[in-house]
């Protein structure tokens, strides 16, 4: 099977349809291989914003000690293979084909029962769990898709868990970030670790009440764990990490935004607690040093500076509001913003609004993407000014032949919305 066919045939299970929250297909599908996500140890993820950052970091630090360490994130910028990773390099084309041709059977299987056919998400993920099996790696850092609980990633092990910051989302997780709370609780194993973000009062209770609940051992922010001192530095930041084992002194992260720095803690603790003991300071270094995660924070292009940002939610706004303000400079500002339907458009919008001076609203290539006219409305509505409607590229290339050379232009409100950017700028 080549990999384009591959492709095809996994692109076929979208959009997803899931009627009602159930990992009966994803652990039929895993029975029938025999469990594969079990034969190694895991670091489990989830969060509302930050997950990301938190996994690659976690990987490459782990990598970084001499761990195969195998990653699975989403969603993708440039193709699906950007998901499976291990130590730092994509699955190829050719594995990526191999590992579709083992497991389509058993997904045939799957789908001809009572529960219906696999999902895109389920199937990605069965994908990663059999790969990771086939390498063997010695240890998988996993990323929720969404929530928790009923995620598709949840049948990990979950060695560790690391809880991220939790605020509201997806709409199906709930209406209030205690609802909210009790979907990522959920990836919380008995007897294991969880590495907790600082939260909002009434998420720390349902995720300490569920560490109780199953006998788990919690690692809180600013309690066991904390960055005891962050500075700003050329091309990013500097800082220190009071670990759960060891304080690493002398890091430096080529991002910006302190909730960038709190998320690598985090990522660190984990690795920690992975292993029982302290890490080496210097190779926890060195994979800091070179950490990048495409469409966070990521400047483009200056002289105008150009800066993308997946941000999709209130909370991911108003921590870039945040980081540009302290890591920036500009005239004036222009914001291309996308934004998937079942988002807080509204809230993205109020997050950015004191900074933006023109609003370019568009529409992605995403089937889920706001049309550009109701995002336009919605800016209208703040009494932002609104200059052109259109694609992601033609916003963007409209913000650009309007832009002074010290002036920002901003690319926000999905990775969709970035990779659309991405691919209009001529990167990959």
């Amino acid at each position: 099977m080549r990999f384009e066919e591959a492709v095809a045939r996994l692109d076929r299970r979208q959009p997803e349809h899931m009627p009602e929250p159930s990992l009966d297909r994803i652990r039929a599908v895993t029975g029938l291989l025999d469990d594969p996500q079990l034969t190694y140890p895991t670091i489990h993820v989830t969060g509302t914003n930050g997950k990301t950052t938190i996994a690659r970091a976690g990987a490459d630090i782990s990598c970084a000690h001499g761990v195969k360490t195998g990653l699975f994130t989403s969603p993708h910028l440039r193709t699906v293979r950007e998901r499976l990773a291990l130590c730092g390099v994509e699955i190829s084309e050719q594995e990526f084909a191999e590992e579709w041709a083992h497991l389509e059977p058993y997904l045939e299987v799957v789908d001809a029962q009572e529960h219906g056919a696999s999902t895109y998400f389920e199937a990605i993920t069965a994908l990663a769990f059999l790969w990771f099996a086939d390498k063997p790696v010695g240890l998988a850092v996993v990323e929720v898709g969404m929530g928790g609980s009923w995620d598709a990633t949840n049948l990990v092990a979950g060695d560790v868990a690391v809880i991220g910051e939790i605020g509201l989302d997806h709409p199906e997780l709930g209406s209030s970030v205690q609802e909210v709370a009790t979907e990522k609780a959920g990836i919380i194993k008995p007897g294991k670790t969880v590495v907790v973000r600082e939260q909002p009062d009434e998420a720390l209770k349902v995720i300490e009440a569920r560490a109780t609940d199953v006998g788990a051992t919690v690692l809180l922010e600013e309690r066991d764990w904390e960055v005891v001192v962050r500075l700003p530095a050329v091309g990013g930041q500097q800082f220190r990490v009071r670990g759960a084992y060891e304080t690493y002194d002398e890091l430096f992260l080529p991002m910006f935004g302190e909730h960038a720095v709190r998320n690598v803690a985090a990522a660190i603790v984990a690795v920690e607690s992975i292993v029982g003991h302290a890490l080496d300071p210097d190779l926890t270094r060195g994979a800091i040093d070179v950490l990048r995660i495409p469409g966070r924070l990521e400047v483009i292009t200056r002289a105008p500076l150009i800066v993308l940002d997946g941000a999709h939610n209130p909370g991911g706004a108003e921590a870039l509001a945040r980081t540009l303000t302290e890591s920036f400079t500009w005239s004036r500002m222009h914001v291309v913003l996308a934004v998937s339907s079942n988002k807080d458009v509204d809230g993205v919008i109020a997050a950015l609004a004191p900074m933006a001076d023109v609003w370019y609203p568009a529409q992605n290539e995403s089937v889920r993407s706001f049309p550009a006219e109701h995002v336009a409305e919605r800016i209208a509505a703040t009494d932002g000014r609104v200059a052109d409607l259109g694609t992601v590229e033609e916003s963007l290339a409209a913000a650009r032949d309007a832009a002074a050379t010290d002036d920002l232009i901003l690319v926000t409100g999905s990775l969709y919305t970035v990779a659309d950017a991405r691919r209009a700028m001529g990167g990959s």
